[in-house]
């Protein structure tokens, strides 16, 4: 794994190589799996307060994580990050770097993989010199924000190991019922038995991660709360924005050279009484309502906001054709192991139907 080495952070407090071999009881301190924007990996140890303050998380959406609790499928949005818990990925994303919670466990050594791969591709496109006509696209495809193709990465191994579990148990599935059908025994009822438990749980471990999506896509408000990198862009244009107002000088101002706007209000106000102090206030106001860029517009212009003056409708048409693909992916899932349930409860019905058959003609012959 490319870059994976203990690194020394002192965003982190105490790394791995300054914690001492033995920790008092409760200190919560966890190896952390740290993928930067480049697709760098170290190895980090942690205890539960620095993850708090680096990520702006709660403790009780750090328990989400806790490998000792069991909690149902989560794909959570925050302000400074993304809290996922699906299948074996348990990360948490935020706008420049992924932390992973249980990159020891071989079934997710070949997703670190793939998530650096995807990171190095996404570093390599936002760097590279692009046209003016092409501020937002590299080669035709729109480039998603890095939290998004973190997120991606996590769901597309998550669906993606469920996907071919179920494939898997179909195929073990007609085989078994075929000679159930075929002959009843002990050891064809037994094999039908494991495989029908294996169906519940898989189709349960499904349902919930097809649920998750459901509700996200569902609630815009929850959509817009994953869009990390443009909250950030967005309070670094605030504090630049701020830092200017104080810098600029409110004293000596010349109202005829400094307010042309009001001049030219004043001149279209005629046949009525114009304040002057109230139009400049609905000059300011004015200022303050549209003067918000929208960060996710395709041309990158700066005229219009995210949340609409009017219908304050919230722009995530990005996030949830990403969810979307997911979604229609786990509900196909969902889908085919409904067949094998419906292909189990008529094989269970013929066999019962037959068995019964026997019982009646064992009785016959009796008497």
């Amino acid at each position: 794994m490319r870059g994976n080495v203990t690194g020394n952070d002192d965003r982190w407090g105490t790394a791995a190589a300054a914690v001492p071999a033995i920790r008092k009881k409760g200190t919560s301190v966890r190896q952390w799996l740290v993928v930067d924007g480049t697709g760098e990996a170290q190895v980090i140890e942690a205890g539960k307060h620095a993850i708090m303050r680096r990520t702006g998380l709660p403790a009780r959406d750090l328990r989400i994580l806790d490998p000792l609790l069991s909690y149902p499928s989560t794909v959570l949005g925050r302000e400074r990050a993304i809290v996922i818990n699906l299948e074996h990925i348990k990360a948490i994303i935020t706008a420049n770097e992924v932390l992973l919670l249980n990159s020891r466990d071989p079934s997710v050594t070949p997703f670190v993989q793939e998530l650096q791969a995807r990171i190095l591709r996404h570093h390599e496109a936002t760097t590279t010199p692009r046209p003016d006509n092409q501020e937002d696209s590299h080669g035709g495809i729109k480039i998603l924000p890095f939290e998004f193709v973190a997120l991606e990465a996590c769901l597309e191994a998550a669906c993606s190991v469920l996907e071919s579990e179920a494939k898997t148990l179909e195929q073990e599935a007609h085989p078994a019922l075929d000679k159930l059908t075929s002959k009843i025994s002990t050891l064809n009822l037994e094999r039908v038995r494991q495989i029908k438990s294996r169906l519940v749980a898989i189709t349960g471990r499904v349902q919930k991660v097809r649920d998750e999506l459901e509700h996200l896509l569902d609630d815009d408000e929850d959509m817009a709360e994953m869009y990390l990198t443009e909250k950030l862009l967005q309070q670094q244009l605030e504090q630049t924005s701020d830092e200017d107002t104080v810098e600029t000088p409110d004293h000596d101002v010349d109202i005829n050279q400094s307010v042309p706007a009001a001049e030219i209000s004043l001149e279209a106000g005629v046949g009525g009484d114009v304040n002057y102090e109230e139009e400049v206030d609905n000059l300011n106001s004015r200022e303050q309502m549209f003067g918000a860029s929208n960060l996710r517009d395709s041309h990158g212009t700066r005229a219009s906001t995210t949340y609409s003056v009017t219908t304050t409708k919230l722009d995530v048409e990005e996030l949830e054709m990403l969810l979307e693909a997911y979604f229609v992916q786990i509900d196909g899932t969902l889908n085919k192991l409904s067949t094998v349930s419906f292909l189990f409860d008529i094989s269970l019905i013929l066999v019962s139907i037959t068995f019964t058959k026997l019982i009646v003609q064992s009785n016959k012959l009796k008497h």
